[in-house]
């Protein structure tokens, strides 16, 4: 019987210890709701990323553990999700994807040194807010509104001087970060909105907004805000015989927008960087998805890159310490699938470019 118990012992013992052994990350955004379909990029990207460093060794020599959490692009829900990850010891996050829920996630990691890479969250605040408080452990493989904001508003100031401008926000961190800037942009180059007006997220019913677009005689809507709004209010449009024409930031980057609004959403446009699926580099990785029945799309590079840099700099500090981890990130450029990334001190990319996409013909293209 001593004999048994002994063996049991060192079984147990053996699979604790095989179970501390796994690195615990995380990865975090709207796995439910109206914009599930950013969160399943997220969770496919890193569950990519995790596949490959593992099979490579993972990091440090131990294998990573990939924990899924869904904060629906709420607040509240991003601080439970945050706290969650906390009691489960994760040393890193991927995410989250919403800048409105980044942003109160990223005050728990910063208190509990919990390194984090956002893919997708754009409002400057998520950077500079930690950097004022001196955290040092908040990143992105992502571009500013500051900085995409820029961009679409000189478009707009050159492409339609003297015509009917109407900038339209979500009221979200994001959103409404991202229209401002715009603004800013167009006003300082001599071109005055016609109209500025926030509506409401989550609706389905935009007709009365959409009429006074119309009155208005809008040629081109800037709209800061979700895919699933922005295809509301086009599809509604074309219902009154309207055409005007839509731009909006990176948040339109799913085929969804197509999906719900059908042919209206021919010749919609929006900005984001290069489409990684082009890239060499990102070719394995892409078709690696493809194979698993899934597009890689929109964020789903962008975040596999957050774990690639993340596993790169952990391995080269030999140590998941975020500070440390922090501290490597910033020494010098890395190589990933998405290209050579940069970081500054405030954890912002020193390089971000801007190109726009077209949606035509059922999808969307780089232009």
């Amino acid at each position: 019987m001593r004999k048994c118990t002994l063996a049991l012992a060192a079984i147990l013992t053996a699979a604790s210890f095989a179970a501390r052994a796994e690195i615990p990350i995380g990865t975090a955004g709207p796995m439910t709701g109206d914009y599930a379909a950013f969160g399943m990029q997220l969770q496919r990207g890193a569950e990519a990323a995790v596949a490959d460093i593992n099979a490579a060794g993972g990091v440090n020599g131990e294998p990573l553990e990939l924990i899924v959490g869904d904060d629906a692009c709420d607040p509240k829900q991003a601080t439970a999700v945050a706290n969650q990850m906390v009691s489960q010891g994760v040393v890193f996050v991927a995410g989250h994807f919403c800048s409105g829920s980044t942003m109160p996630a990223s005050d728990v990691y910063g208190e509990e040194a919990i390194l984090q890479i956002t893919p997708s969250s754009t409002n400057p605040a998520v950077t500079e807010g930690p950097a004022a408080k001196g955290v040092v452990t908040i990143f992105r493989t992502c571009g500013r509104d500051d900085q995409q904001g820029g961009f679409a508003g000189r478009w707009v100031a050159e492409n339609y001087m003297g015509g009917k401008v109407a900038i339209l926000h979500d009221k979200s961190t994001g959103g409404k970060g991202y229209a401002d800037i715009v603004k800013a942009t167009m006003n300082a180059l001599g071109l005055q909105e016609t109209l500025y007006e926030a509506y409401t997220a989550g609706e389905q019913d935009y007709t009365a907004l959409v009429s006074k677009l119309k009155a208005a005689e809008i040629e081109v809507i800037v709209l800061g805000g979700y895919h699933t709004e922005a295809a509301l209010i086009i599809r509604q449009a074309q219902e009154q015989g309207y055409k005007p024409q839509l731009i909006g930031p990176d948040s339109f980057n799913t085929q969804e927008l197509w999906t719900i609004a059908g042919e209206a959403a021919e010749g919609v446009m929006f900005s984001n960087a290069a489409d990684p699926r082009r890239f060499p580099t990102a070719a394995a990785v892409a078709e690696r998805i493809r194979a698993g029945g899934f597009e890689p799309e929109g964020y789903t590079l962008t975040n596999y890159a957050a774990v690639q840099v993340w596993a790169l700099a952990a391995n080269e500090a030999g140590t998941t310490d975020a500070v440390a981890v922090a501290a490597k990130q910033r020494e010098h450029p890395w190589d990933t699938i998405i290209g050579t990334l940069e970081f500054d001190e405030k954890g912002d990319l020193k390089t971000a470019a801007y190109v726009w996409y077209l949606f035509k013909d059922g999808g969307y293209e780089q232009m």
